[in-house]
């Protein structure tokens, strides 16, 4: 599904007049592989607008429907490539494309190599593996396969909406669970209680961990940022309830957004302490490709007061782009605004007890599955 490479990138006008209900992006970036640029007239545009005016719907918002489509891959597990700086070697995707519509996902731009926008598409067309549970048993069952720790939501929430009804990553995870397989996911949903049995499992035997993401813990800005995502209040209480039921939760404060959230950074670490984390971390804004554009729209059209000086902010932080792709650089950023960050939050992890030592996952439960789902007596 790859196109040509082009030079320069375009947006692809939204062809909608007027907001879309419960999306995070308000337009569909040009695909950056493709040549060719999808513009929408001016006065067609205009036309739209003046239509929904006479017809008394003015700014309502639009319905933009979710489509899912199949993913025939023949791989399950995915190496992360070398030259990344994430801390961990192999992931699983049961889908690709998140219906949480969070503005600033990094993830966005991975839905342009399935032939996607970043935008609007990125959101409501979502792509689904239906046979991940057992594709993943035969990966796991490979000779090759050493057990070696999995994150399974590295470009995407397994837990979004379109889970409680495909339930792939609930099977991923019995597969995960009946195999010893270490695996942590990141997640911002309370459907990831649904599956508390399975983590506690995980977790009893050091197996498994959930990290929850926090970006901000006023819920009308929550709301605008992840418009499908559990409110802020619901993800504090997943963290009680997944330590009640023994789980081992890392809070992820990510993005902190300079000028619209940074601020908020004393107050999210208390609660999330009060909430029974183990461990916080934090993530500068990334606007990689065509975000910068999805987040300066969104900007001025939820904050449209503070826009300028936020994106000046923002910066202020990547030595005056909006986006410093230098690793070691594009997670904390760098400057005296991103020094002050990284200073409150040592503080007050301090403070609240927070990052004390945690195991890393142990591999030494894994024990290879058969393909008849029995285990091997001297599997291993």
């Amino acid at each position: 599904m790859l196109g040509m490479h082009g030079s320069d990138y375009e947006y692809r006008d939204a062809l909608l007049a007027g907001p879309a209900r419960r999306r995070g992006a308000g337009v569909n970036p040009g695909n950056r592989f493709e040549l060719a640029r999808v513009h929408v007239d001016g006065d067609e545009m205009d036309r739209q607008r003046q239509e929904r005016a006479d017809e008394g719907r003015g700014d309502e918002p639009v319905r933009v429907p979710l489509e899912v489509f199949a993913d025939k891959t023949v791989n399950i597990i995915n190496k992360v490539a070398p030259t990344s700086d994430v801390p961990f070697d192999w992931t699983v995707n049961p889908y690709r494309g998140c219906e949480h519509g969070c503005i600033y996902c990094f993830a966005r731009p991975y839905h342009e190599y399935l032939g996607f926008s970043c935008g609007l598409d990125f959101e409501t067309k979502i792509v689904a593996k239906p046979d991940a549970p057992q594709m993943l048993r035969e990966a796991l069952a490979r000779p090759s396969w050493k057990g070696e720790p999995i994150v399974m939501s590295a470009i995407t929430d397994i837990y979004q909406p379109l889970e409680k009804k495909m339930r792939l990553a609930r099977g991923c995870l019995e597969v995960m669970a009946e195999c010893g397989q270490p695996v942590s996911t990141m997640t911002k949903s309370a459907l990831v209680l649904r599956d508390a049995d399975l983590w506690a499992r995980k977790s009893a035997d050091n197996t498994g961990r959930v990290i929850v993401t926090l970006v901000t813990l006023d819920h009308e800005l929550a709301l605008k940022l992840e418009p499908r995502a559990a409110a802020p209040s619901r993800r504090l209480h997943v963290i009680r309830e997944l330590t009640k039921a023994g789980v081992a939760v890392t809070v992820n404060i990510a993005p902190v957004i300079p000028g619209l959230t940074d601020q908020e950074m004393p107050r999210l670490l208390e609660a999330v302490a009060d909430a029974g984390a183990r461990r916080a971390a934090w993530v500068m804004l990334r606007l990689p490709y065509q975000i910068k554009d999805l987040v300066l729209d969104w900007l001025q059209r939820c904050v449209p007061d503070r826009a300028s000086r936020i994106e000046s902010l923002i910066r202020q932080t990547q030595g005056g782009k909006l986006y410093n792709a230098k690793r070691g650089v594009r997670h904390r950023g760098r400057g005296d605004i991103a020094t002050q960050i990284a200073q409150v939050f040592d503080v007050f992890t301090r403070k609240h007890g927070l990052n004390r030592h945690v195991n890393p996952l142990s591999r030494s439960a894994f024990r290879r599955p058969r393909l008849d789902a029995q285990m091997g007596l001297f599997d291993g």
